[in-house]
């Protein structure tokens, strides 16, 4: 990625200065949502490495990294914006972060909207998994997609 250009995570801050030293490897995210931006900007600039890197090992699938290469390919990543975080600070070992993501797709225009949990191990974050908001029409009473335990008026019927 040419480094002038803006980090594709949404902080409007330069690549090199944002997410470009954690792809590198000079510095780890220190924060669940540091990881999770660094990730966005890992599919929006095709770095496998990096995504295969802060996967947790327990969760990484067999074609891992070839699903990933053909996504990197495939979409092309638009905008971001975090919705919430739960816990993920530097003192943290465990956090959950809640985005949007919009993307295209061949001539498709898509969003991603998902409940990603990570896991810190030493210093180190990684992304466990996520709950994507399937996008169905919920009553105020049923079940929230982000299987938080709550009715859906509690919880993201709310906002």
């Amino acid at each position: 990625m040419e480094f002038s250009k803006t980090c594709p995570c949404g902080t409007q801050k330069p690549y090199r200065e944002c997410c470009g030293p954690f792809h590198r490897g000079d510095r780890v995210a220190p924060t669940a949502e540091a990881l999770m931006r660094s990730r966005y900007s890992a599919f929006a600039t095709g770095n496998v490495e990096y995504l295969m890197a802060t996967h947790h090992p327990s969760k990484r699938a067999l074609d891992e990294r070839a699903r990933l290469a053909q996504t990197c390919q495939d979409t092309s990543w638009l905008w971001l914006d975090v919705v919430d975080t739960h816990n993920g600070t530097a003192g943290d070992t465990e956090g959950v972060v809640e985005f949007i993501a919009k993307f295209s797709s061949g001539s498709q225009l898509g969003m991603l909207h998902e409940r990603s949990r990570f896991v810190k191990e030493g210093d180190r974050w990684f992304y466990l998994d996520g709950v994507q908001n399937d996008g169905k029409l919920r009553g105020r009473n049923d079940p929230c997609w982000c299987q938080s335990g709550k009715k859906y008026k509690k919880c993201h019927g709310r906002k």
